[in-house]
Protein backbone atom coordinates (compact mmCIF):
# COMPACT_ATOMS: atom_id res chain seq x y z
CA UNK A 1 0.00 0.00 0.00
CA UNK A 2 1.13 3.62 -0.97
CA UNK A 3 1.08 6.54 1.99
CA UNK A 4 -1.38 8.16 -0.40
CA UNK A 5 -3.54 5.13 -0.24
CA UNK A 6 -3.14 4.90 3.49
CA UNK A 7 -4.04 8.07 3.72
CA UNK A 8 -7.19 8.35 1.77
CA UNK A 9 -8.87 5.55 3.47
CA UNK A 10 -7.67 6.78 7.12
CA UNK A 11 -11.03 9.25 7.44
CA UNK A 12 -13.14 6.16 6.86
CA UNK A 13 -12.16 3.76 9.28
CA UNK A 14 -11.87 6.47 11.60
CA UNK A 15 -15.28 7.37 11.20
CA UNK A 16 -16.05 3.81 11.22
CA UNK A 17 -14.72 2.78 14.19
CA UNK A 18 -16.14 5.68 16.32
CA UNK A 19 -19.91 4.86 14.99
CA UNK A 20 -18.78 1.12 16.39
CA UNK A 21 -17.56 2.66 19.75
CA UNK A 22 -20.28 4.34 20.22
CA UNK A 23 -22.34 1.30 19.78
CA UNK A 24 -20.80 -0.05 22.59
CA UNK A 25 -21.27 2.96 24.90
CA UNK A 26 -24.61 2.60 24.24
CA UNK A 27 -25.05 -0.89 24.96
CA UNK A 28 -22.73 -0.76 28.89
CA UNK A 29 -25.33 2.11 29.64
CA UNK A 30 -28.02 -0.50 29.66
CA UNK A 31 -27.62 -2.36 33.05
CA UNK A 32 -30.43 -4.53 32.09
CA UNK A 33 -29.26 -6.04 29.59
CA UNK A 34 -26.18 -7.54 31.64
CA UNK A 35 -28.78 -9.42 34.09
CA UNK A 36 -30.74 -12.85 33.81
CA UNK A 37 -32.17 -15.36 36.22
CA UNK A 38 -33.56 -18.82 36.36
CA UNK A 39 -36.54 -18.95 38.84
CA UNK A 40 -37.92 -22.65 39.45
CA UNK A 41 -40.69 -23.84 42.07
CA UNK A 42 -39.88 -27.19 44.84
CA UNK A 43 -43.33 -28.35 45.81
CA UNK A 44 -43.14 -29.09 50.00
CA UNK A 45 -45.43 -31.77 49.35
CA UNK A 46 -44.42 -34.45 47.21
CA UNK A 47 -47.53 -34.59 44.53
CA UNK A 48 -48.01 -30.48 45.50
CA UNK A 49 -48.28 -28.30 42.40
CA UNK A 50 -45.09 -27.54 39.97
CA UNK A 51 -44.89 -24.23 38.75
CA UNK A 52 -43.63 -22.96 35.73
CA UNK A 53 -40.16 -21.83 36.11
CA UNK A 54 -39.32 -18.42 35.39
CA UNK A 55 -36.46 -16.98 33.17
CA UNK A 56 -35.05 -14.35 31.99
CA UNK A 57 -32.16 -14.24 29.42
CA UNK A 58 -28.99 -12.86 29.86
CA UNK A 59 -28.48 -10.57 26.85
CA UNK A 60 -24.99 -8.74 27.36
CA UNK A 61 -21.68 -10.27 28.87
CA UNK A 62 -18.82 -7.74 29.66
CA UNK A 63 -16.34 -9.94 28.19
CA UNK A 64 -18.28 -9.93 24.68
CA UNK A 65 -17.98 -5.78 25.05
CA UNK A 66 -14.41 -5.95 25.37
CA UNK A 67 -13.82 -7.91 22.67
CA UNK A 68 -16.55 -5.93 20.43
CA UNK A 69 -14.86 -2.25 21.29
CA UNK A 70 -11.16 -3.95 21.13
CA UNK A 71 -12.84 -5.49 17.31
CA UNK A 72 -14.09 -1.23 16.95
CA UNK A 73 -10.46 0.19 17.80
CA UNK A 74 -8.60 -2.35 16.37
CA UNK A 75 -8.08 -1.29 11.92
CA UNK A 76 -8.11 2.14 13.44
CA UNK A 77 -4.80 2.12 15.91
CA UNK A 78 -2.95 -0.35 12.99
CA UNK A 79 -3.39 2.12 10.17
CA UNK A 80 -2.80 5.12 12.75
CA UNK A 81 0.32 3.17 13.53
CA UNK A 82 0.73 2.85 9.64
CA UNK A 83 0.70 6.41 9.08
CA UNK A 84 2.81 7.47 11.83
CA UNK A 85 5.74 5.60 11.58
CA UNK A 86 5.66 6.11 7.06
CA UNK A 87 5.56 9.68 7.82
CA UNK A 88 8.70 9.43 9.75
CA UNK A 89 10.40 7.30 7.05
CA UNK A 90 8.90 8.54 4.22
CA UNK A 91 10.83 11.86 2.62
CA UNK A 92 11.66 13.62 -0.55
CA UNK A 93 14.07 16.44 -1.25
CA UNK A 94 12.94 19.86 -2.46
CA UNK A 95 14.18 20.80 -5.98
CA UNK A 96 13.93 24.17 -7.55
CA UNK A 97 15.76 24.37 -10.87
CA UNK A 98 17.96 21.51 -10.18
CA UNK A 99 18.94 22.78 -7.01
CA UNK A 100 17.94 21.52 -3.56
CA UNK A 101 16.86 23.80 -0.94
CA UNK A 102 15.66 21.37 1.42
CA UNK A 103 17.03 17.48 1.77
CA UNK A 104 14.95 14.20 2.91
CA UNK A 105 12.51 15.99 4.19
CA UNK A 106 9.77 13.88 6.26
CA UNK A 107 6.35 14.11 5.10
CA UNK A 108 5.23 16.25 8.32
CA UNK A 109 7.52 18.90 7.96
CA UNK A 110 6.50 19.02 4.11
CA UNK A 111 2.97 19.72 5.46
CA UNK A 112 4.45 22.53 7.62
CA UNK A 113 6.36 24.32 4.63
CA UNK A 114 3.46 24.29 2.34
CA UNK A 115 1.07 26.31 5.12
CA UNK A 116 4.38 28.53 6.22
CA UNK A 117 5.18 29.61 2.29
CA UNK A 118 1.11 30.72 2.10
CA UNK A 119 2.06 33.38 4.73
CA UNK A 120 5.36 34.29 3.07
CA UNK A 121 3.22 34.99 0.05
CA UNK A 122 0.62 37.30 1.54
CA UNK A 123 3.65 39.15 3.15
CA UNK A 124 5.13 39.52 0.28
CA UNK A 125 2.05 40.71 -2.00
CA UNK A 126 1.50 43.36 0.92
CA UNK A 127 5.05 44.38 0.33
CA UNK A 128 5.43 48.83 -0.31
CA UNK A 129 5.77 49.29 -4.34
CA UNK A 130 7.47 52.46 -5.68
CA UNK A 131 5.35 55.00 -7.45
CA UNK A 132 5.20 54.42 -11.16
CA UNK A 133 4.54 58.04 -11.82
CA UNK A 134 8.47 58.89 -10.97
CA UNK A 135 11.79 58.07 -12.19
CA UNK A 136 13.59 56.27 -9.28
CA UNK A 137 17.45 55.30 -9.02
CA UNK A 138 19.07 53.40 -5.73
CA UNK A 139 21.45 55.26 -4.14
CA UNK A 140 23.86 52.80 -2.35
CA UNK A 141 24.71 55.33 -0.10
CA UNK A 142 21.35 56.18 1.60
CA UNK A 143 20.61 52.60 0.92
CA UNK A 144 17.01 53.49 -0.39
CA UNK A 145 15.25 54.89 -3.57
CA UNK A 146 15.77 57.98 -4.85
CA UNK A 147 14.48 60.12 -7.74
CA UNK A 148 16.93 63.05 -9.64
CA UNK A 149 16.70 66.66 -7.95
CA UNK A 150 13.53 68.75 -9.43
CA UNK A 151 13.94 72.49 -9.70
CA UNK A 152 11.20 75.19 -9.04
CA UNK A 153 11.67 78.62 -8.60
CA UNK A 154 10.53 79.97 -5.80
CA UNK A 155 9.02 84.20 -6.49
CA UNK A 156 8.66 86.95 -3.98
CA UNK A 157 6.88 90.25 -4.45
CA UNK A 158 8.28 93.68 -4.09
CA UNK A 159 6.43 96.85 -4.03
CA UNK A 160 8.51 98.98 -6.39
CA UNK A 161 7.82 102.75 -7.79
CA UNK A 162 6.76 103.82 -11.45
CA UNK A 163 6.47 107.19 -12.97
CA UNK A 164 3.23 106.63 -14.71
CA UNK A 165 3.19 110.35 -16.15
CA UNK A 166 6.11 112.29 -16.79
CA UNK A 167 6.51 116.12 -15.38
CA UNK A 168 5.33 119.08 -17.53
CA UNK A 169 5.75 122.98 -17.05
CA UNK A 170 2.03 122.32 -15.75
CA UNK A 171 2.30 119.46 -13.58
CA UNK A 172 4.47 117.58 -11.62
CA UNK A 173 5.27 113.91 -12.32
CA UNK A 174 2.79 111.20 -11.34
CA UNK A 175 4.59 108.34 -9.36
CA UNK A 176 2.70 104.72 -9.73
CA UNK A 177 3.06 102.25 -6.48
CA UNK A 178 3.29 99.04 -8.45
CA UNK A 179 4.05 95.09 -7.03
CA UNK A 180 5.75 92.85 -8.76
CA UNK A 181 6.85 89.10 -8.66
CA UNK A 182 11.01 88.73 -9.03
CA UNK A 183 12.97 85.85 -8.49
CA UNK A 184 13.99 84.66 -4.84
CA UNK A 185 15.84 81.34 -5.25
CA UNK A 186 15.38 77.81 -6.22
CA UNK A 187 13.93 74.75 -4.86
CA UNK A 188 15.87 71.29 -5.28
CA UNK A 189 13.17 68.32 -4.42
CA UNK A 190 15.01 64.76 -4.34
CA UNK A 191 12.19 62.27 -3.08
CA UNK A 192 13.00 59.32 -0.82
CA UNK A 193 11.69 55.73 -0.52
CA UNK A 194 12.03 52.58 0.86
CA UNK A 195 9.73 50.68 -1.11
CA UNK A 196 10.56 48.23 -3.57
CA UNK A 197 10.25 48.38 -7.85
CA UNK A 198 7.26 46.25 -8.63
CA UNK A 199 9.25 43.88 -11.00
CA UNK A 200 11.40 43.23 -7.48
CA UNK A 201 7.89 42.20 -5.63
CA UNK A 202 6.33 40.17 -8.70
CA UNK A 203 10.25 38.14 -9.03
CA UNK A 204 10.15 37.33 -4.86
CA UNK A 205 6.15 36.21 -5.51
CA UNK A 206 7.20 33.92 -8.71
CA UNK A 207 10.10 32.64 -6.42
CA UNK A 208 7.88 32.33 -3.49
CA UNK A 209 5.45 30.02 -6.26
CA UNK A 210 8.01 28.33 -7.45
CA UNK A 211 9.53 26.81 -4.57
CA UNK A 212 5.58 26.14 -3.51
CA UNK A 213 5.17 24.32 -6.26
CA UNK A 214 8.18 22.02 -5.44
CA UNK A 215 7.35 21.16 -1.72
CA UNK A 216 3.93 20.18 -3.00
CA UNK A 217 6.01 17.92 -5.78
CA UNK A 218 7.71 16.74 -3.20
CA UNK A 219 5.30 15.78 -0.65
CA UNK A 220 3.28 13.52 -3.10
CA UNK A 221 6.68 12.21 -3.73
CA UNK A 222 7.34 10.96 -0.24
CA UNK A 223 3.31 10.33 0.35
CA UNK A 224 3.91 7.51 -3.07
CA UNK A 225 6.57 5.81 -0.86
CA UNK A 226 5.31 2.10 0.03
CA UNK A 227 4.29 2.20 3.60
CA UNK A 228 5.05 -1.12 5.99
CA UNK A 229 1.73 -2.09 8.04
CA UNK A 230 1.67 -2.06 11.32
CA UNK A 231 0.16 -4.15 13.83
CA UNK A 232 -0.21 -3.00 17.22
CA UNK A 233 -3.90 -3.15 18.45
CA UNK A 234 -3.87 -6.85 19.42
CA UNK A 235 -0.76 -6.14 21.69
CA UNK A 236 -2.34 -2.99 23.04
CA UNK A 237 -5.51 -4.59 24.06
CA UNK A 238 -3.90 -7.79 25.03
CA UNK A 239 -2.68 -5.77 27.34
CA UNK A 240 -5.61 -3.63 28.74
CA UNK A 241 -8.31 -6.27 28.54
CA UNK A 242 -6.41 -9.55 29.92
Amino acid sequence: MKLNQLIAVLNSVKANSAKAKAEVYQLVQKPALFQGQSRTFQPREEDGYVYPAENQKLTLKADELLDQFAQACTEFYDLAATQDWANTEAKASVVVDGVTIVAEAPVSYLLFLEKQLQDVKTFVQSLPVLAIDKDWRHDPGRGCYVTEPKETVKTKKITDFVVAYEATPEHPAQIKEVSKDIIEGVWSLVEFSGALPKDRVSELLKRVDKLSKAVVQAREEANGATVSQKQVANAIFGFLFA
